[in-house]
């Protein structure tokens, strides 16, 4: 840490400094708390997007009961064969959203199968991305749990570190040159009196 020069140059810096940090904190507090809600919003949705991926699922059980009967091969009926991500810019946070899923879906004859195959394939499809947007709210969730945290290390440099320490400063500074000027016109004074006795003095060796 660079030693404290004590000068006027050096107050001047300084209470620039804090001016300059008593402006920026307002801000960045402001966005330590619009990112706290969204945090919140976030975590808010993720568990809402668990819920209905798994309410899905069990959608599907409930829904068509004739799963458990029927003897055909529907292990492989839907693929989810990749999904797109997007960027959301939140805050000044950029945040992955889904964009699109995309499913193969295995050829069936629609004379030859039942008609719920039909129903059973957009269930699937449906508790699949249910599941890629759990997944994907849970990502936003961390990032944005992470710039909560950054930004409240920023906000806690600024009010318990910068600023105290510049105040801090400003006043040893302040002292010191308040000190210097009192010594310097005390140092004047005397050498003011010193004069006028040395005066003295070589006026009385003049009338002698």
């Amino acid at each position: 840490m660079a030693k404290l020069r004590l000068s006027k140059n050096s107050l001047q810096q300084q209470q620039q400094q804090l001016k300059l940090y008593r402006r920026l904190l307002p801000s960045l507090d402001l966005k330590r708390r619009q990112l706290t809600v969204e945090a919140q919003k976030a975590r808010a949705e993720h568990k809402a997007a668990l819920a209905a991926a798994e309410a899905l699922d069990a959608r599907i059980g409930s829904e068509l009961p004739m799963l458990a009967d029927e003897d055909l091969e529907l292990s492989r009926l839907v693929e989810m064969t990749g999904y797109r991500v997007g960027e959301q810019n939140l805050v000044g946070t950029r945040l992955p959203i889904l964009d699109h899923v995309e499913f193969v879906v295995a050829g069936y004859s629609r004379l030859a199968t039942p008609a719920w195959v039909d129903i059973l394939v957009q269930r699937l499809k449906d508790a699949a991305e249910a599941r890629v947007r759990a997944r994907i709210a849970g990502e936003r969730v961390r990032v944005l749990d992470q710039a909560v945290r950054r930004i409240t290390q920023r906000v806690n440099l600024f009010e318990k570190i910068l600023i105290p320490t510049a105040k801090e400063n400003i006043q040893r500074i302040r002292i010191y040159l308040g000190d210097a000027e009192r010594a310097a016109v005390v140092t004047s004074k005397l050498a003011k009196v010193k004069q006028q006795h040395a005066g003295a003095g070589v006026g009385e060796e003049e009338a002698g």
